[in-house]
């Protein structure tokens, strides 16, 4: 399969256009018409598409948090450092015992085919974005032995890791994604470190790893895994071959080791989490990019068993992408749209339900969704974490900002979010994988 995408014409016009244009990121064929709201809650508006030759690149550079400072939280919250001095972490997990798990970890070498001057200018939009260090492959352990709200211990918890990812405990066993396959150590309530080598489960899709991040969530039984695999390529230009498995969440069944596909077109699917009300799996999802600054609304759904979400010949349902080549209109026709829209381009990762947080009763019914923020739309978007209230098991009203100022007055990222958990007091944790920080949001204040 082959697309009509323009990014060919765009790549050699930012290399043409000079050195600044590509040390600076700033590239402004087109903007929104609409408001981010318009691009939020179930029915979002969907404009019509609006490819550009060179498409829209607005990075925020990285700069990290000076010292002392620390991102807003919402009226009636605080915040502080629960970790700082970290090392691009990335993904949180918090054990029974209230140790967090701390997956400090970036993208793999790739072992796939070069993309050439595409590849060359997203590793550079990648370096500036922050997201260029190399990848520490390791889980770091933080515990909080006083109950201030800090963690005063730290330990290398796992390393022999592949860009390690989504962390799930089950009984006695650990699992962690790689990028590559889902491993497993033996785990002792306590324990501060674990010197056994990771033990494969299962293969899981890499190669190319345009979209390397996977997670994994257990069911509320423990017989269940579920895996994310994004896609590798944008709208599927890197050819269908290289999509066998992707853009997909897997089932892992524990007792007899059988991997099948749960759900498909889903382009890069990230957080994981069961409702509490329902028990319906719920993930967070980055759509496609470079058709406008307007589309597509990155979602948050919950996941039916064998559905299609369209990705990469539609979106939110019927809408169809014309890039892609040969259509499929068969696999439209069967295409779902998903419950909840983000705004378009927010970068939406992790997410976390609120319901037995500590936090005051305005955000104990809904969902937490850390946005790791844009670079294809103008003006950006994301760069914060915000809050879906839900009723009855599903979205109910307009999100509100939880925690902000991850960009600074001159819109360069200070931080910007990515994983979040509630830690055993019912206070939210936040990674800042720029800031290099676990951020801690509370009702109280917490000295520091």
């Amino acid at each position: 399969m082959r697309t009509r995408s323009k990014f060919g014409l765009a790549a050699l016009a930012l290399v043409l256009l000079g050195g600044a244009a590509v040390t600076r990121f700033v590239i402004y064929p087109e903007s929104a018409t609409l408001q981010l709201a318009d691009g939020q809650g179930a029915s979002p508006s969907l404009p019509a598409p609006n490819p550009t030759p060179v498409p829209t690149v607005n990075i925020a550079p990285a700069t990290g948090w000076a010292k002392g400072a620390r991102p807003t939280p919402a009226s009636g919250l605080s915040v502080a450092a629960f970790a700082e001095g970290l090392d691009h972490p990335r993904w949180l997990y918090t054990l029974p015992n209230g140790d967090v798990l701390v997956a400090e970890s970036n993208t793999p070498p790739s072992d796939g085919t070069p993309q050439g001057v595409k590849g060359w200018i997203a590793g550079k939009i990648m370096d500036r974005a922050g997201a260029g260090v190399k990848s520490p492959d390791r889980i770091t352990l933080l515990r909080d032995t006083d109950g201030d709200g800090i963690a005063d211990k730290r330990s290398v918890f796992l390393k022999g890791l592949r860009s390690p990812f989504g962390m799930v405990l089950v009984g006695g066993d650990l699992y962690v994604a790689n990028a590559d396959a889902l491993v497993r150590v033996p785990y002792k309530e306590g324990q501060t470190e674990i010197a056994e080598t990771p033990r494969k489960v299962v293969d899981l899709p890499a190669g190319l790893n345009h979209h390397w991040t996977k997670n994994v969530v257990a069911s509320p039984d423990g017989g269940k895994l579920f895996v994310t695999v994004g896609s590798n390529s944008n709208v599927g230009e890197n050819g269908l071959e290289i999509e066998k498995g992707r853009a997909t969440i897997w089932e892992f069944d524990r007792a007899s080791g059988a991997m099948r596909e749960y759900a498909t077109g889903l382009r890069n699917p990230n957080g994981l989490a069961f409702e509490p009300v329902t028990g319906a799996l719920w993930t967070a999802v980055n759509e496609r990019d470079e058709i406008g600054s307007d589309l597509v609304p990155d979602y948050v759904t919950s996941v039916k068993e064998g559905a299609f979400y369209g990705w990469p010949y539609s979106y939110y349902g019927s809408h169809v992408d014309e890039r892609v080549q040969p259509q499929r209109p068969d696999l439209v026709a069967k295409a779902i749209a998903p419950d909840y829209a983000l705004g378009p381009h927010t970068a939406s990762l992790g997410i976390a339900f609120s319901m037995g947080s500590s936090l005051p009763a305005a955000w104990q019914s809904g969902l937490f969704v850390a946005q790791h923020g844009s670079w294809n739309r103008r003006p950006k978007s994301g760069y914060k974490v915000i809050f879906v209230p839900f009723a009855s098991g599903k979205p109910a009203g307009k999100p509100a900002d939880v925690l902000t100022g991850f960009l600074d007055a001159d819109e360069q990222a200070q931080g910007r979010p990515v994983g979040v958990a509630l830690d055993r007091t019912g206070a939210l944790l936040v990674s800042d994988d720029v800031g290099n920080a676990v951020w801690r949001v509370s009702g109280t204040k917490v000295s520091q």
